[in-house]
């Protein structure tokens, strides 16, 4: 991976710099320098310039269209933004010929134009879209829910799964289609975003002019400048640049649905894990955590909002570690240790405030908020942080725990850092310190070289563990991961497709048995509103369940209310429940506490 270096974070700022002018005059500048092949010293001596290194060869061709890319990897470097290049004798200043450097002469392009989003993948995409929403309007774009009367069109791309990214390149020649017979006079840019943006800028620029704007999880702020970049010229601009800071935590998300009880708040981005199979690292960078002061103040601005529950997100949220110096919390020093039994493959940082103490500061805030986390590693689970889960009534006790495998030999292909006995004790352990906890998980079928003993090994965790929700894939192999340099992707399609199925077939079964649990128990549901689709009430438990709702009580109810319920029955996947009395999560567990504390 790649990071940037200062004279990179130099460019990054220019790009983010209201100043398009400054930024105009010195990148025109490299790219003049890079077109004569050499580069200005100091003392006005031309040297050779290293094609490699230039700002992808500072004007990308494909055919007669060219594409100026940032990115970490090769370019552009301080010399290309400070190069005087040689000029013959009485030339004019401003000698660069507009078709060949396209920048732009204004900054204000996007006053009053429309913007249409479509958000791919995961809730961290949901939530970059938000920033970059805050980040656009405050440019003056305004956002329009109609694709047909946008002036940009933005696609926020998932890389995890090639599924995924089949799924853009079709959204992609759709839109090509709409531009060239719907509105030829009017067409659109289009924009990808987010982690697809990062993995194949080149392509997606290259690809029959099927993308203008490609920009990557870390450069949403410089999104506005790349935007009038590409309007003053028909070339592609890119900024894929990775940081080892950005946060977003200055800026104030705009929801993409201003009537949702609940949100998702990123507090960290990045992943150090590296597991063989993922491409999360080369897209969105290592792990860098935001301030604590700012998180607890946006959780409290959110409460004020009558917001009702907050999801702290985070690739790898639990290995949360926030070194600022912070005007309202000591740091305590608690809840950095691993899981027993667990192990990385990176050298983990000592100090700051770890992830428990986060957790229970969130907590603090407003005992009628909700508060779940989303998604973890099963090594940041020390105790410290089950207690905060066991002891605050208002932390919801639903806990995602990827297993990825259950054959020890492929965790370790995996790179995952524990075996299948310490997953299983982890599970036991935390079973023991919060008994009513649910889990969820992640399950891949098929990874490379996985034999008919290592599926069955899986399968036989999930039968042991007994999951009560669970994501599972076939796995898809990624460029740039550790698994497509060392493995061969080997399982035929058909065995991934059985085994998936397998998997499938095992969790239902199990997860309709412990949902059984419920049935004629009492509980509380956050109410959420009718499904889009049948219009029916329905609302979330704190075990992380659907719950479809039904009773007179109903009509007195709206959404961010929390109402009493008796399950009636359950399947594998939700429960349905007869809504008995409206009341508050407090008065709640004072009349039905959580069950007795575990203890470790």
């Amino acid at each position: 991976m790649f990071y940037r270096s200062a004279a990179v974070t130099r460019t990054y700022r220019l790009l983010c710099s209201h100043d398009s002018r400054h930024l105009a005059r010195r990148v025109s500048t490299a790219a003049n320098a890079v077109s004569d092949g050499t580069s200005a010293a100091s003392d006005g001596t031309s040297t050779p310039l290293d094609g490699a290194s230039a700002i992808e060869k500072a004007v990308t061709r494909s055919g007669k269209r060219r594409h100026l890319i940032f990115n970490n990897r090769n370019g552009p470097s301080l010399q290309h933004f400070l190069a005087q290049p040689q000029r013959e004798p009485g030339a004019a200043a401003n000698a660069a010929e507009p078709d060949e450097v396209p920048y732009m002469a204004v900054s204000d392009w996007g006053q009053g134009r429309k913007y249409y989003v479509e958000v791919y993948g995961c809730q961290m995409n949901v939530s970059d879209t938000e920033i970059l929403m805050a980040v656009l309007n405050k440019a003056g774009y305004l956002r329009t829910m109609d694709a047909a009367d946008a002036d940009v069109v933005f696609l926020m791309t998932c890389a995890i799964r090639e599924k995924a990214e089949d799924r853009i390149w079709s959204r992609l020649a759709q839109l090509k289609a709409q531009r060239t017979k719907t509105r030829p006079e009017r067409a659109p840019m289009v924009g990808v975003l987010g982690c697809m943006a990062e993995r194949l800028k080149e392509r997606l620029l290259e690809a029959d002019k099927l993308v203008d704007v490609v920009c990557g999880p870390d450069a949403y702020r410089s999104l506005p400048r790349l935007l009038s970049l590409r309007a003053m010229s028909a070339d592609g601009v890119a900024n894929v640049m990775l940081s080892a800071d950005e946060t977003y935590a200055d800026i104030t998300p705009v929801r993409l649905d201003a009537n949702r009880i609940s949100v998702h708040l990123s507090v960290m981005r990045g992943c150090n894990n590296m597991c063989s199979f993922c491409i999360v690292p080369f897209t969105r960078g290592t792990e860098r955590s935001r301030d604590i002061d700012s998180i607890v103040e946006e959780v409290r601005v959110l409460s004020q909002q009558g917001i009702r529950e907050v999801t702290l997100l985070g690739q790898n949220v639990n290995s949360y570690r926030d070194t600022s110096q912070s005007g309202a919390f000591e740091t305590q020093g608690y809840g950095a240790d691993l899981s027993r039994g667990f192990s990385t493959i990176y050298r983990r940082k000592e100090g700051g405030r770890r992830f428990a103490e986060l957790l229970h500061r969130v907590a603090q805030v407003d005992p009628e908020m909700r508060v779940r986390f989303t998604s973890p590693h099963p090594k940041d689970f020390p105790d410290e942080l089950l207690y905060v889960i066991r002891d605050n009534a208002n932390v919801c006790r639903n806990i995602h725990l990827p297993l990825q495998s259950g054959s020890t030999s492929c965790l370790e292909r995996m790179r995952r850092g524990y075996s299948r006995e310490a997953f299983l004790d982890l599970v036991r352990h935390i079973r023991k310190v919060i008994p009513d906890v649910t889990f969820s998980t992640d399950v891949i079928a098929g990874f490379c070289g996985e034999t008919e003993a290592e599926h069955t090994d899986t399968v036989g965790v999930m039968r042991e563990v007994g999951f009560d929700m669970a994501f599972m894939f076939a796995y898809s192999m990624r460029e740039r991961t550790h698994a497509h340099r060392k493995f061969q992707d080997d399982v035929p399609a058909d065995a991934k497709a059985r085994r998936l199925q397998e998997i499938i077939d095992t969790f239902h079964v199990t997860a309709r048995k412990r949902n059984q649990r419920f049935v004629d128990t009492q509980g509380l549901v956050l109410y959420e509103g009718l499904t889009k689709r049948h219009a029916r009430p329905f609302g979330s438990d704190d075990h992380g369940h659907k719950v479809f709702l039904n009773g007179s009580v109903l009509a007195d109810l709206k959404p961010g209310d929390y109402v009493r319920v008796f399950i009636d029955s359950a399947t594998s996947a939700s429960l349905s429940a007869t809504a008995i009395k409206k009341t508050t999560l407090s008065a709640y567990y004072q009349q039905f506490p959580q069950p007795e504390f575990g203890v470790a």
